[in-house]
């Protein structure tokens, strides 16, 4: 398996039976991030992606420390996240940077546009068996496809980076040409401690706000439940007419006596007290 330093005094599974937790998180991320930045690197074709990748795959990886440290392959569990952040729309889209400038041998350009122009899985699927060294099992399970559709991935891509560069349709020399490619830039990951404290902070500040959106729900809950009435309401019935009412008489000619009051108001004056004391019978 290419692409891992050879020097390394300490494998993942001996730091973790030997070391504290924060010790055996350093030893992987020491072991394994230079490297999967590299590899990152071949799937995005930008550095700062890559880089930014594999940070956040391993910030996930302190948070859920103790099912990484368990798992029979904690490399292979960071590496399937890196991949997946590394192709996910929100990653690819999420800042407009201008494009990096490519690597400066002409056939590594061609290697490198060769591998870009591909699908995402396709591109994978190559970089998994033909770069990192998997079986075809062990990489149709990490990109969750069967074995034969990994197998038809493999084969459509090996053939169209053979038709873009004629010269890597030998698999061996396609091995080798993307350990190079992949080891032209000294593409290098913040430190473990650093990606720790970003991960426990970004822990924080999603506990923070995952108390205070069920805060909110428990308040509205609770505001809906006092304010809700508390048993059934028949809604009103629709209008009816109301029979059996007389109607409305028209008024008639004024008879004698209300002809001589009218006459009588009209003369007396608007104001005065004569208004308002009653005249003695």
């Amino acid at each position: 398996m290419f692409f891992l330093p050879e020097d390394c005094p300490v494998t993942p599974r001996q730091a973790e039976a030997s070391l504290t937790p924060a010790q055996a998180f350093d030893a992987l991320y020491e072991f394994c991030a230079p490297a999967l930045v590299r590899q990152t690197y071949l799937l995005t074709g930008r550095r700062e992606s890559a880089r930014a990748a594999v940070e956040r795959a391993f910030e996930l990886a302190w948070q859920r420390w103790p099912e990484v440290a368990r798992d029979r392959d904690p490399a292979g569990w960071v590496r399937a996240v890196a991949y997946e952040c590394a192709l996910s729309p929100w990653h690819r889209f999420r800042l407009l940077r201008r494009p990096d400038p490519p690597p400066a041998d002409s056939a590594d350009q061609a290697l490198l546009h060769a591998l870009l122009t591909l699908p995402p899985a396709y591109r994978r699927t190559l970089l998994l068996y033909d770069g990192v060294g998997l079986d075809l099992p062990e990489t149709a399970a990490e990109t969750e496809a069967s074995t034969p559709a990994a197998a038809r991935r493999l084969m459509h891509a090996r053939a169209a980076v053979a038709a873009r560069v004629p010269e890597l349709a030998d698999c061996d020399l396609l091995h080798r040409r993307l350990a190079e490619l992949a080891s032209t830039d000294r593409l290098e990951a913040a430190g473990p401690k650093a990606v720790r404290s970003v991960g426990e902070l970004r822990a924080r500040r999603w506990t923070r706000a995952a108390i205070a959106l069920t805060a909110s729900v428990v308040g509205a809950t609770t505001l809906t439940l006092r304010t809700a009435p508390t048993h059934y309401e028949k809604p009103p019935g629709p209008a009816q007419a109301v029979r059996g009412v007389p109607p409305r008489a028209a008024l008639g000619p004024l008879s004698d006596q209300e002809l001589a009051l009218r006459t009588k108001l009209h003369q007396e004056a608007a104001r005065g007290p004569e208004r308002v004391v009653p005249l003695p019978r």
